[in-house]
């Protein structure tokens, strides 16, 4: 059958219908297509002895790992011209992209209606705040007799407050230590009389001629005594610890309180003296406020005249702005435009650069002051070069909220030496980032390397069949990836490599495309970046196929996966499944992904 395919290959007439017309060339190409598919599909459905598969060579020479984004050229240097009237407006005149303009020439013209309106509205108001500036000013002497009247309340009750402090220390403070001195007086003479009337009674009880009851009163009698005259020596102390000194900080503060007040309304009524001044002061202040708002309006509607500040060629700041959810439009006449918007960009400097934007993914690869080179589609067979001049720290915001899966990051490349004669703003660009350059490297396609059980292998063809090795890599740049260890030069490497269950044993014993399986309590090694060098490891001698999966199968599918097996795991497989535990897998056994 392979035979007949390549007689069929040999015998197409593709290189005619490459001549044909374009259209014609389209139907050529999807046949092909289709005529690849079926190759591939007889190629590899053979026999297990006779099965082939697609390789390709470990190479070695000289190996670059770069980066290609697309982006934009750019001045580096730059005048901008911005929309400076406040919220949006509507563009009534705007000068052509790529005049040469001089300092002083008008670039553009906003509408300004709107702002007259409020200039009309503004100059009522101001005749409003002038009315006000006028009664203000006729209030000034209402308040000073109030203001007499308070400071003499408050001189009072400062005197008062004097008075009180003087007739505290002077009179009820002496008053209150002689009564404390004389209830202390009376409570050590009622302690004597109840100790001497205790004394006798108990003598009184020892001859029986008292009940012990009555002893018992008089007891009690001799400890109210002491308990009085304890209450009163403590009431001295209280008076003189603590009364005291509290009405006297009380009376104290309270002079100072009044003598604060008696301030507090002198400058209350200093303060209402001149309160109609300061009413005047502040409707003349809000009268200038009006008028500076009036001046204000009167600059907007100046700025709606907007002219260049330096001499240059106009680019539109929209030039080579868009993306793939919207396209930004062009500046244009009748266009809206906010404040602060970029409008037109004067290129100061014959200096260019590239705007472009590398992925989150990529970004840790490039890094400032890498080379560039840069092709541009409009200038075709040259070849710029620049290096990274700047890489954004955050990711770039408008991309984000149209995805917020997409993160991408702003970078600006410099373009050595003056590119202005042969490039323009605007641009469409390609740069590429050179992130390594190896003389002499090994290197195999990117689809050849695989990770498995959390190591880095590929399969090499070998007479006996594909057999796994753990290679260690360094980067790749989309097509092909560098390898630093576990493969040499010449050796054949699988494309596709096979997936579990369908991979191939380390160490011999199974065939290409029959299943891989794991010992049971094998542990999983730790991820990581790059692998060393492989040690051989014993051959399985475990089943290729877990029985417990062929319950989910169907019948064709148990079928076919029984004769794609080799007479040694058919006899395997019939043992487990008729053995103990029919063949169940250990429930913690881990499975290759």
């Amino acid at each position: 059958m392979n035979t007949n395919l390549k007689n069929l290959i040999n015998n197409s007439k593709i290189s005619t219908y490459l001549r044909l017309k374009p259209v014609r060339i389209t139907l050529v190409v999807v046949c092909v297509a289709l005529l690849t598919v079926v190759v591939y599909a007889v190629w590899f459905s053979g026999d297990s002895d006779t099965k082939r598969v697609a390789t390709a060579s470990v190479k070695r020479g000289p190996l670059v790992i770069s980066l290609t984004e697309s982006g934009t050229i750019q001045n580096r240097q730059r005048a901008i011209v911005k929309s400076e009237v406040e919220g949006t407006v509507t563009i009534l005149y705007l000068i052509d992209e790529g005049v040469n303009v001089k300092k002083g020439d008008l670039l553009l013209e906003l509408d300004s209606s709107r702002l007259l309106d409020q200039k009309d509205q503004q100059q009522i108001t101001v005749l409003n705040s002038e009315a006000g500036f006028i009664r203000a000013r006729e209030n000034l002497a209402v308040t000073k007799s109030q203001a007499d009247s308070d400071i003499s309340k408050a001189d009072l009750a400062y005197k008062f407050a004097g008075q009180d402090l003087e007739k505290y220390l002077e009179g009820e403070y002496p008053r209150e230590i002689q009564k404390a001195g004389a209830d202390i007086d009376i409570a050590k003479e009622e302690l004597t009389r109840a100790k001497d009337k205790l004394e006798w009674s108990e003598r009184l009880a020892r001859e029986g001629y008292i009940t012990d009851m009555e002893l018992k009163a008089d007891e009690i009698a001799v400890n109210r005594a002491e308990i009085n005259l304890k209450l009163a020596n403590s009431a001295l102390v209280l008076l003189k610890d603590f009364t005291y000194k509290r009405n006297l900080d009380q009376l104290k503060s309270d002079v100072v309180q009044a003598r604060e007040a008696l301030s507090r309304t002198k400058l209350k009524a200093s303060a209402d003296m001149v309160q109609a001044g300061a009413e005047l002061r502040a409707k003349q202040s809000e009268h200038g406020r009006q008028k500076a708002k009036l001046e204000k309006i009167d600059d907007q509607i100046a700025k709606c005249r907007i002219k260049s500040p330096v001499s240059g060629m106009v680019v539109y700041a929209t030039t080579g702005q868009s993306h793939r959810w919207r396209n930004v439009e062009p500046l244009d006449e009748g266009q809206q435009v906010r404040e602060r918007q970029h409008l037109i960009y004067l290129p100061t400097d014959a200096a260019m650069m590239v705007e472009t934007k590398v992925h989150e993914a990529s970004l840790k690869k490039v890094r400032q002051g890498m080379p560039v080179s840069v092709t541009v589609d409009a200038v075709p067979g040259k070849v710029f070069w620049g290096r990274v001049g700047k890489i954004g720290l955050l990711p770039d915001a408008q991309m984000a909220r149209m995805n917020p899966d997409l993160k991408v990051y702003s970078t600006e490349i410099h373009i050595e030496g003056n590119a202005a004669g042969a490039l323009r703003p605007g641009m469409t660009c390609r740069a590429e980032i050179i992130i390594e350059q190896h003389a002499d490297a090994l290197y195999v396609p990117v689809q050849s390397i695989v990770r498995v059980g959390g190591k880095t292998v590929a399969y090499v063809q070998t007479p006996s069949g594909p057999k796994r090795r753990e290679v260690k890599v360094g980067l790749d740049n989309n097509r092909v990836i560098r390898i630093i260890d576990g493969l040499k030069e010449g050796e054949l490497v699988l494309l596709a490599p096979p997936l579990a269950p369908s991979a191939v044993a380390d160490g011999g014993g199974q065939q290409f495309g029959q299943p891989l399986t794991i010992p049971a309590g094998t542990t999983m090694p730790a991820r990581t970046d790059s692998v060393q060098s492989p040690k051989e490891k014993p051959p399985s001698t475990q089943p290729a196929f877990d029985p417990s999966k062929l319950r989910n199968m169907s019948r064709e599918e148990r079928q076919k996966l029984f004769e794609s097996l080799t007479p040694q795991q058919r006899e395997e497989l019939r043992k487990r499944r008729g053995g103990q535990g029919q063949g169940r897998r250990p429930r913690n056994s881990p499975r290759e992904e």
